[in-house]
């Protein structure tokens, strides 16, 4: 196949068609079988099936690297596959063994390995995808379930160094409701937040956050990511009550924190603890982690540090995550995940 057509300097966050994809099928009360690996392209799917009438899907998002051990690994992929196991079944969908996930994310970074940047030039994005293939008139789980794999390389989300964010709290939209599905990856919890986002985005903002639908006062997510801030040297993160996503790089920050030394509380984060905090920043797998230099919430505006500058936790807690996941530092958690053969 030879080298990918990739310039990796000029690699954005954005699809990039690589090489081959996994896919598997089952039926609603049938074991998940392995699947197989086949060239990338466009699926055949019934215009009754149940994700695309009643959106029972999830996705999941994680990256393999290029690590300065000369190896490729991936990052804490059995969270992954464990989330999409809690997800399966709140959407009533047959969850996927761990072996099969893990085995299948192995198999498209092992057959797409030439679309893997090198290190420092970005990652190669896998995105699993579980959901309702089979057709279904009524609201009701499908009669057959596609598991699917594909990659994408993506370059480095920060350019030049971390780039503070200015965010618009939203007093108009939320993202969850208690016994909803805030909880889980799933597709539906996507694509209501492509207008609140964009109408901050003309506004100058980089995206908004959403407060708890019950008091609308507690920070919720940022987008689709969680948030954290910290104050009086303690660090504080919404903490899980079904309306915010488990993220994997959330768990990680807090063992990172709490091995620094830090005090991490988990709690609701009202929207006043977090404006008056000394730093705030958000996380998840694209950006690891981005800064915010700024939150406003109607006529009043909480500026960190400069505006300008991430805080020394936040610039002291992305080093340790990522020189983890480039194997720069040892790994005391036992998060790298190598993947055979690379």
């Amino acid at each position: 196949m030879g080298e990918a057509p990739v310039d990796w300097d000029t690699l954005t966050f954005s699809i990039t068609e690589t090489d081959n994809m996994y896919i598997a099928k089952t039926g609603i009360n049938e074991p998940w079988a392995p699947g197989s690996m086949r060239p990338y392209g466009n699926i055949s799917i019934s215009p009754a099936a149940g994700v695309i009438n009643y959106g029972q899907g999830l996705f999941e998002g994680l990256k393999a690297y290029r690590t300065a051990a000369g190896r490729v690994v991936l990052f804490r992929p059995e969270e992954n596959a464990r989330r999409m196991q809690r997800g399966a079944d709140r959407l009533k969908m047959p969850p996927v063994p761990e072996s099969i996930f893990i085995d299948a994310v192995e198999q498209c970074v092992q057959q797409n390995s030439r679309w893997i940047p090198p290190m420092g030039k970005g990652a190669l994005y896998v995105r699993p995808l579980l959901n309702g293939s089979g057709a279904i008139l009524g609201v009701a789980p499908a009669p057959e379930y596609t598991f699917m794999v594909y990659v994408t390389p993506v370059g480095p989300y920060f350019k030049g160094g971390m780039t503070c964010i200015d965010l618009l709290i939203s007093d108009e939209h939320h993202r969850a409701a208690p016994g909803g599905s805030g909880g889980v990856k799933a597709i539906g919890n996507y694509a209501p937040g492509m207008m609140p986002s964009k109408k901050a985005k003309s506004k100058g903002y980089a995206e908004v956050i959403y407060l708890d639908a019950e008091h609308h006062k507690y920070i919720e997510e940022v987008g689709a990511a969680n948030f954290f801030c910290y104050k009086d040297g303690i660090l504080y993160t919404p903490e899980l009550t079904g309306t915010i996503l488990p993220g994997i790089t959330r768990d990680s920050l807090i063992q990172l924190a709490q091995n620094m030394g830090v005090e991490v509380i988990e709690t609701r984060v009202s929207h006043e603890l977090a404006m008056s905090a000394d730093e705030a920043f958000c996380c998840g797998t694209a950006a690891v982690i981005s800064p915010i230099g700024s939150i406003t919430l109607g006529d009043q505006k909480a500026t960190y540090s400069d505006g300008n500058t991430p805080g020394d936790l936040t610039i002291k807690l992305y080093n340790a995550l990522t020189n983890i996941q480039n194997e720069k530092d040892e790994d005391i958690f036992g998060w790298v995940h190598p993947v055979p053969g690379l």
